[in-house]
């Protein structure tokens, strides 16, 4: 496995295994697969509802805590001083873990800065050993890196080849902060799997389309999580280490930026009133 530095010296896998929308019946054993296959960070999150079953899945593994890399995230609904604190205490009980090695805040909306003061004081006690955000935009990652008391460590963002987050990622450079990718694959939309470019680049190298997306996204140096139920297609999906993209292949694959999330754009009022809905029918399930 490669990994990436973070700024405090936590050094985090460079290729992940996310569970969003893995049901609690597929988890653990979804989970184990992918240990055994080789993963060893595991991304899951409040909302996603099934930390217990990642938890039985780091207790049966066989694979040591040490060895392994556990995020969640925080949902809006815990956003707060104290309630921040108490949903990740929440959370590790679930993940039967005694420390986390990454928590981030789930999505930028509500009051992340009282929620952000939580995971700073998480970190101080040694309870978590690197704090972040998600889907956090340029301004607001600027924002809390340079007004608050420890800048985030992480920030996980939507990034595939349709929505290449060169601008977000230079932003990112510039203060220190890790890049992660989520949807990777833009979860199959524009037929992403049956791009030409993406075809003629897999087929150079004799791989799969996934293991292209997942080359570009590891030579960019950006940590990404891909998904599966399927050991042969998370074998598949972490054996990317044995070729490399051309400077020409990565040029290519530029050319398929549309600089357009393929979900939706945190940026609008039309999402803030969106996330609100979700916050309303989750916030009791949490």
């Amino acid at each position: 496995m490669e990994y990436v530095t973070l700024s405090n010296g936590v050094k985090m896998p460079k290729l992940g295994f996310g569970v969003f929308q893995i049901s609690k019946e597929e988890c653990e054993e979804s989970v184990i697969n992918a240990i055994k296959a080789g993963y060893r960070l595991i991304d899951t999150a409040q909302s996603y509802f099934n930390e217990e079953e990642v938890g039985n899945a780091i207790l049966k593994c066989g694979v040591p805590r040490e060895e392994l890399f556990i995020t969640t995230k925080v949902w809006i609904s815990n956003y707060g001083l104290e309630t921040t604190y108490n949903s990740v205490i929440k959370s590790m009980k679930k993940l039967k873990v005694d420390y986390l090695d990454l928590v981030l805040l789930h999505q930028p909306f509500a009051d992340y800065y009282a929620a952000y003061n939580d995971l700073i004081k998480l970190y101080n006690e040694g309870k978590v050993k690197a704090i972040g955000v998600s889907n956090f935009y340029p301004d607001r990652l600027a924002d809390i890196a340079v007004f608050s008391k420890m800048p985030p460590h992480v920030n996980q963002i939507e990034i595939n080849p349709f929505n290449q987050q060169i601008e977000a990622q230079e932003n990112m450079i510039k203060r220190n902060v890790q890049t992660e990718a989520w949807a990777p694959f833009a979860e199959g939309k524009n037929d992403i799997f049956n791009n030409s470019i993406l075809k003629d680049i897999s087929n150079k190298y004799n791989k799969s389309v996934a293991q292209v997306i997942l080359r570009w996204l590891f030579q960019r140096d950006i940590v990404s999580l891909a998904k599966s139920t399927k050991i042969e297609r998370m074998k598949e999906n972490i054996d990317i280490l044995n070729f490399s993209l051309s400077d020409e292949d990565m040029e290519q694959i530029a050319q398929l930026n549309t600089k357009t999330s393929m979900f939706f754009n945190h940026n609008t009022a039309e999402a803030v009133d969106m996330f609100k809905g979700f916050n309303d029918a989750r916030k009791d399930l949490i």
